[in-house]
């Protein structure tokens, strides 16, 4: 067998090339690649496929971890204010004053466990919605098609595609029709590639590929049959994936509480050196001039500002959770607090994403019941994508469509804008 290597030029575009030669897999032949691949449209044999899995182990790409709680009650501390506390309730032990010092670390304790209950609290929820989604795909194995979850796909499979499948890696198309894809991800191109069979030229753009499948995207319409030729780390989503692992973006609220610290801690530190500095100047006991100076130093220092900003926080996040919204970071809560206007294209997310049947309408404006009767037989025979539009009308539609019986279908398509079916009855044809 001929294997298939994958690698990356010096500016950064895959080249997706294979050992019998340097060109891409977009402008190879499929028969060539699924003979180098060596498999067929029948799909692996099941223990070629889970020789390949334990062998692919290592490209999959890896879920994101969950953070561990020590993790996320240590980042209570991180802020200077919180430091600076910790600083003057060792000063306050210092001069043999216990209770200010317990006092200022019970302060530190309450403020640090509201945050990392929250935060915790969070982390968890989502974690738990994660774990609910379970995304499989269609892929013949040894002849017969069968359902696979998309980390056991590896490459030389052969999948089968429908509206609304999940593409579980990159790969070539064997037979396509009316297939239209969402790429948005990779490419920011709001409306769906129409994909085709065949091959490119080896310069083609990640966005004119039409011959080629990529993982993290999704079929709007249509069906296909495909090979994979990439999975995990090695696809296009796999190294956009790798390049967006940062650290989340500090909030508005965060730097500004930040910097206050700072300031703070200035203020404080050039305070306490210029009294002790005065004070033995002028022939001051030097220890009664220093234990002077860390007194001033614990008076300055603000010690309910972090419990008073926690428990703000807190509060704030309990409230959004009764509207059922999830704040992973309590530093959030400011930033939506400071919003006018929130805007989003996030249907189905943000809002209901179903539509209701209210009239219809013929050319003129009038309510009109031809118009119902054939808005109605399209949606019920309608096969590709359910859409919210056909769904509405489902639920209104009492007619009985027995002696109707549908010849053909056009998916809807991003060119046209129309979904076309092909029917006959008794009574008429179109």
């Amino acid at each position: 067998m001929t294997a298939i290597s994958f690698s990356q030029s010096k500016y950064g575009s895959d080249v997706g090339e294979t050992s019998a030669g340097h060109v891409p897999f977009w402008a190879r032949p499929a028969q060539e690649l699924m003979h180098n691949l060596a498999t067929t449209v029948q799909g692996l044999a099941p223990d070629e496929a889970r020789r390949r899995q334990a062998r692919y182990l290592s490209s999959r790409l890896k879920p994101h971890r969950d953070v561990h709680s020590l993790t996320i009650l240590a980042a209570q501390f991180r802020n200077p204010i919180i430091l600076i506390l910790i600083f003057a309730a060792l000063v306050s032990l210092f001069l043999s004053d216990p209770i200010d010092a317990a006092i200022i670390l019970v302060i530190i304790v309450v403020s640090a466990l509201l945050g990392f209950w929250q935060e915790h609290g969070a982390v968890k929820a989502v974690s738990g919605l994660l774990a609910l989604v379970h995304v499989t795909t269609e892929v013949w194995r040894g002849g017969q098609k069968v359902e696979a979850a998309l980390h056991d796909i590896v490459p030389g499979d052969v999948v089968e595609l429908t509206a609304g499948s999940s593409i579980p890696g990159d790969g070539l198309l064997l037979d396509a029709k009316d297939l239209f894809v969402d790429e948005a991800v990779l490419t920011g191109e709001s409306y769906p590639s129409e994909k085709n069979t065949g091959s490119l030229p080896e310069a083609t753009s990640l966005g004119r590929r039409t011959n080629s499948i990529f993982m993290g995207t999704h079929v709007v319409s249509g069906h296909a049959k495909a090979v994979i030729l990439r999975i995990g780390k090695e696809t296009e989503f796999g190294r956009l994936t790798h390049q967006m692992m940062l650290r989340p973006p500090e909030t508005e609220f965060e730097r500004g509480v930040r910097r206050f610290g700072y300031l703070l801690m200035e203020v404080t530190l050039l305070l306490v050196f210029a009294i002790f500095a005065i004070n033995v100047f002028l022939h001051r006991p030097v220890l009664d001039s220093f234990l002077f100076s860390m007194a001033l130093a614990v008076g300055l220092t603000p010690q309910l500002l972090p419990a008073i900003i926690s428990v703000n926080l807190s509060h704030g996040a309990k409230r959004m959770a009764r509207e059922k919204v999830i704040v992973k970071r309590l530093a959030a809560i400011e930033n939506f607090g400071s919003m006018n206007i929130l805007c989003s294209d996030k249907t189905g997310t943000l809002t209901e994403g179903r539509m209701r049947f209210q009239v219809a309408l013929d050319v003129e404006g009038r309510p009109n019941e031809r118009v119902l009767f054939h808005a109605c037989l399209n949606s019920c025979f309608e096969t590709g994508f359910i859409n919210p539009l056909d769904e509405a009308l489902r639920t209104i539609c009492t007619t009985d469509f027995q002696g109707h019986r549908k010849l053909d279908e056009v998916p809807y398509d991003f060119l046209r804008k129309r979904l076309s079916i092909l029917g006959l009855s008794a009574d008429w044809s179109g």
